[in-house]
């Protein structure tokens, strides 16, 4: 990948939990069935932790690891839903794959995940960026959905104590991929009210005007993954950086990425979008490994977002119909 102009790979452990709001159950993929207050040691956790551990060390410096925190099991997966103590164990194996990142030069994308589940996750992820995201530098991000009509509210207060706990944010931004699974009332009315939503989030990011930060109160160290398969997003996002860069203007770091195998006319076109000295923007594709059992709810989504994928499709068509003719038009 970084051969063909690639920043570098993004590799995900697919073990997870997702929870079904129209079931109320939890569904374990490639995860034993257990008590969640069994023992003092969790074999699933220490499954999850050996899985993970063996995706950083596959890691390159600049390289990202996407993390999905209910894979550890029952016993963590009740915590995060509760809002209780999460175990010891699973802690520590947080606080281990955080330092081997940092140690590697890798980063950590904590995704999102079920609803039910995901305010847990996001205050531990708060608490790891407190402790690791320090000296102007990221170690770990946080996955906010822009289809979720609570995302601009949950990440003004993460900006708030960014800008308390003096640490910087990492943000990383999504359409969402959970709609078969979570309540649909969270969830914005329209896939343009969703758009929108990504749109706002991102431009307000890039141009430090997030609500009152940037204005009455100052904007806090932050930096930018933009997750997308949506072009018009994205090389808005990359016009709107490169704009403030050369005028002076404060702005924030920002990546973008795709997911491996998809949207490939969109990536290289980014890569293609070099600046005046010729560097493209950083580009990262993302790919996902485990057994069929652990990959079984990765493949479900994947498969109901490719439902919606006619208009990448189209552009992905013109894109090959254009380089069939450039390559006609050499061999004449």
């Amino acid at each position: 990948l970084q051969d063909m102009g690639f920043k570098g790979t993004i590799l995900t452990f697919a073990k997870e939990t997702v929870f079904d709001a129209k079931t109320g159950k939890g569904q374990g993929f490639g995860i034993e069935a257990s008590s969640s207050n069994e023992c003092q040691w969790c074999d699933n956790i220490e499954a999850w932790r050996e899985g993970t551990v063996k995706t950083v060390d596959l890691l390159r410096e600049g390289d990202q690891l996407a993390v999905k925190m209910t894979g550890a099991g029952p016993g963590v997966c009740d915590a995060f839903a509760n809002g209780t103590e999460l175990p010891k164990q699973f802690v520590d194996a947080c606080h281990e794959i955080s330092q081997k990142c940092k140690d590697r030069g890798a980063y950590i994308l904590i995704d999102a995940e079920s609803q039910h589940y995901q305010w847990g996750i996001f205050r531990l992820g708060m608490e790891l960026q407190q402790k690791f995201n320090t000296d102007g530098k990221v170690v770990l991000y946080n996955t906010y959905q822009a289809y979720l009509k609570s995302t601009y509210d949950t990440l003004a207060k993460h900006l708030q104590a960014a800008l308390d706990k003096n640490f910087t944010l990492g943000i990383k931004v999504v359409r969402g991929a959970y709609m078969a699974s979570d309540p649909r009332s969270l969830i914005h009315d329209t896939k343009q009210d969703t758009d929108d939503a990504y749109n706002q989030i991102a431009q307000g990011i890039l141009r430090q005007e997030f609500r009152s930060f940037g204005t009455t109160k100052p904007f806090p160290s932050a930096q930018l993954l933009l997750a997308s398969h949506n072009k018009e997003s994205l090389v808005k996002a990359h016009e709107t950086h490169q704009e403030r860069t050369k005028a002076g203007l404060p702005t924030v770091p920002v990546k973008f990425a795709q997911l491996h195998g998809m949207s490939d006319e969109v990536s290289f076109g980014l890569l293609k979008l070099k600046d005046d000295a010729g560097v493209a923007p950083e580009v990262y594709k993302c790919t996902t490994w485990g057994t069929l059992p652990e990959c079984m709810a990765y493949l479900t989504r994947r498969a109901i977002e490719n439902r919606d994928a006619a208009a990448r499709t189209l552009d992905e068509y013109s894109a090959l119909k254009s380089e069939l003719w450039r390559r006609l038009a050499f061999w004449r």
